[in-house]
């Protein structure tokens, strides 16, 4: 069987928000009093379709509340702009922040959604002086963008990959900059078998061994986690969504990469408790 399905609404997130932010998170809501670890990141923090995401695993194994501060579609953005996530990170034993995407964040040749950070709004003077030929209007999201200027202008597409690169170095330094106490960064490489029909590549979109070298000195540990290659295969296999959510939830991990993941980090997070 290829997915499991329910009935309407799947699964039920019980979405939240904390403090006055804006931002609804993946719930149950926990309490920011007492000991807890903080879980930030984007759709594979989140966890859609999966019922137990890694945050909720480690939870369980841990004995200790992991508040999943995982934001769909997020990217530093999100984080670097949201106080009640910082100020979250003051009352934490430890935060864990998984390293997303340099697509996903605004830069000085284009501007996305403050919050749908995955949303391209507007390209600036300098990203259509590059690209004088391209109609930019017909761009709603920044995977659709890059992959079509991937196409049509291979060598100017590499520059905006450099300059996508050094800014997220930066905006990565400010993030974790602003999280206080203990720090991990969580590094997940590609969760699903290689589809042809991306010509961008896997998530943390970008983002290279030499990059996150420039941020080592600033956290704890880096927990590097590869999926296995039976975790890849899996597809939908375990996920919760309804029969039109089929193509979404294969670009998502499923719940046995959830799991190598909560493996990988357990012996960190409790190393640094």
């Amino acid at each position: 069987m290829a997915f499991e399905y329910s009935g309407d609404g799947a699964l039920d997130y019980f979405p939240c928000r904390y403090g006055k932010s804006k931002l609804l998170f993946r719930g149950p809501r926990r309490s920011l009093q007492g000991e807890f670890v903080a879980a930030m990141g984007g759709s594979e923090t989140y966890g859609k379709f999966v019922a137990s995401p890694w945050p909720a695993l480690v939870e369980a194994r841990l004995g200790m509340p992991v508040v999943n501060f995982g934001y769909m579609n997020a990217g530093v953005d999100v984080f670097l702009n949201e106080p009640q996530v910082a100020e979250a990170s003051e009352a934490a034993k430890m935060t864990v922040i998984q390293l997303m995407g340099a697509q996903n964040m605004s830069n000085r040749f284009y501007a996305v959604h403050p919050r749908r950070n995955d949303r391209f709004l507007r390209a600036s003077m300098l990203m259509r002086t590059l690209f004088r030929d391209i109609d930019f209007t017909e761009f709603n999201f920044t995977r659709h963008m890059l992959g079509a200027l991937k196409r049509r202008t291979p060598e100017k597409y590499e520059a905006l990959v450099d300059e996508l690169r050094l800014a997220w170095v930066g905006r990565m330094r400010s993030l974790i900059e602003k999280v206080q106490g203990r720090r991990i960064l969580l590094w997940v490489g590609a969760y699903h078998a290689p589809d042809v029909r991306d010509p961008l590549g896997a998530e943390p979109l970008y983002v290279t061994e030499k990059m996150v070298d420039q941020l080592r000195d600033l956290v704890d540990d880096v927990v590097h986690v590869e999926p296995s290659i039976m975790a890849r295969s899996t597809g939908t296999v375990g996920m919760h969504f309804a029969p039109l959510e089929e193509v979404a939830a294969g670009q998502m991990p499923g719940p046995m990469v959830h799991e190598e993941i909560a493996e990988a980090l357990l012996p960190v997070v409790r190393k640094y408790l």
